[in-house]
């Protein structure tokens, strides 16, 4: 009995400590230190939030294609069974 009880006081423990993992606030570069340069090209310094947005190229959108004919594979001459 005694056991458990240190076994669930460790476990509740645990579990507060992992949870404090989870705390969201906003994101602020190192005191003395700055956001990267602007992009070459942009018109201004993008913020922590912005830098942190997935552009479209991460993220594509579904292809619904359907291959509707399909190739023959050609005969490979290096399909060997192999030696005995």
């Amino acid at each position: 009995m005694k056991r458990f009880a240190i076994g669930a006081l460790a476990a509740l423990g645990l579990a507060l400590a992992l949870a404090g993992c989870g705390a969201r606030e906003e994101l602020k570069p190192v005191q003395g230190a700055s956001l990267p340069p602007a992009p070459y090209g942009a018109t201004a310094t993008p913020t922590a939030d912005d830098l942190l947005k997935a552009p479209v190229q991460t993220r594509p959108a579904r292809s619904d294609d359907l291959i509707e004919s399909s190739d023959k594979r050609r005969t490979d001459e290096f399909d060997l069974p192999p030696p005995n």
